[in-house]
């Protein structure tokens, strides 16, 4: 295993820049790790999701993350047929020179394990969503050591999968009011994709904030960061209410949601860490730094 993430690190190395502010080996090691057996799919609600929750928790704390009440963990409880399940967001802070705020979010849950599968029965879910969930931990690390002008917020929210229940948590009891939160950005589906585009989307409804992308496009590199996925004529293919950022739409907060249009290993048993194409990725969380630090230092 040892020689695999060598390897992958040479190949980050050929799109890494001199003095990254992203820890290339610390990227590839969190999704490694989100991804692995051990946390069986992380579905809410299961062993392999609490697993996940501590591993998290354990990076917020590394990074020196503050925590809202004395802790990072928010559980909350949706049904699923009869049943009644719990799920927990992670969440946490870094004071910005500005009470205003602007919420950074990904979802750490997947499909957890199939039954009857053999051998491989774990939805392990490295692009959906360990991907964002690595990205999140990465710009938390560089903006805790360069203090951002607005107030970050850093979600790992849970239950995605099963209906945004996470992100509908969370904004019907946010840390700090509504009123107060000014942008979210959203990742999901980042780590991977064979013609090297990153889909934005949020500027058809929210224009005002294409100057932020345009920062992201003009630093170039191999991956192309593309506009799109977000007119209402676009019926399925519009990713608007597609993943977490949706309930901050609801709420008229401008919205920016980073991803990938589908692989054949979406929602596959298939969708591992092998999978993951390191330099794309890597790559992929400089663009979402770029365009947050462009918006941080622009937004009111």
């Amino acid at each position: 295993m040892k020689i695999v993430i060598h390897s992958l690190l040479l190949l980050l190395a050929a799109g890494t820049y001199a003095q990254s502010p992203i820890d290339s080996t610390q990227l590839i090691k969190d999704i490694q790790t989100l991804s692995s057996d051990k946390y069986e799919g992380r579905m809410a609600g299961t062993r392999g999701s609490r697993q996940a929750q501590f591993y998290l928790m354990g990076r917020f704390k590394d990074a020196g993350l503050s925590a809202y009440h004395n802790t990072y963990e928010y559980p909350f409880y949706f049904k699923q047929g009869e049943k009644q399940i719990m799920g927990t967001n992670l969440f946490g802070y870094i004071k910005g020179r500005s009470d205003a705020a602007i919420v950074v979010t990904a979802h750490y849950d997947h499909l957890g394990i199939k039954k009857g599968a053999t051998p491989d029965s774990i939805y392990n879910g490295a692009d959906d969503n360990a991907s964002g969930t690595g990205g999140l931990l990465a710009l938390m690390a560089y903006f805790k050591k360069n203090q951002p002008e607005h107030t970050l917020i850093f979600v790992a929210f849970d239950g995605e999968e099963e209906g945004l229940q996470g992100a509908k948590a969370f904004v019907k009891q946010p840390p700090v009011p509504v009123e107060r939160i000014v942008l979210n950005i959203n990742m999901d589906m980042i780590g991977r994709n064979d013609k090297n585009e990153l889909y934005v989307c949020g500027l058809t409804p929210y224009p005002e904030l294409k100057k932020y992308v345009d920062d992201a496009v003009s630093t170039g590199g191999a991956v192309k960061v593309l506009s799109g996925h977000d007119k209402k004529e676009e019926g399925s293919n519009n990713w608007i209410n597609q993943s977490d950022h949706y309930e901050f739409h609801k709420l008229k907060i401008p919205i920016l949601y980073f991803g990938v249009e589908d692989h054949p290993d979406y929602h596959q048993l298939s969708d591992e860490f092998s999978g993951i194409q390191p330099s794309f990725y890597y790559q992929s969380v400089l663009k979402v730094l770029t365009v947050l630090q462009s918006a941080d230092k622009g937004l009111k």
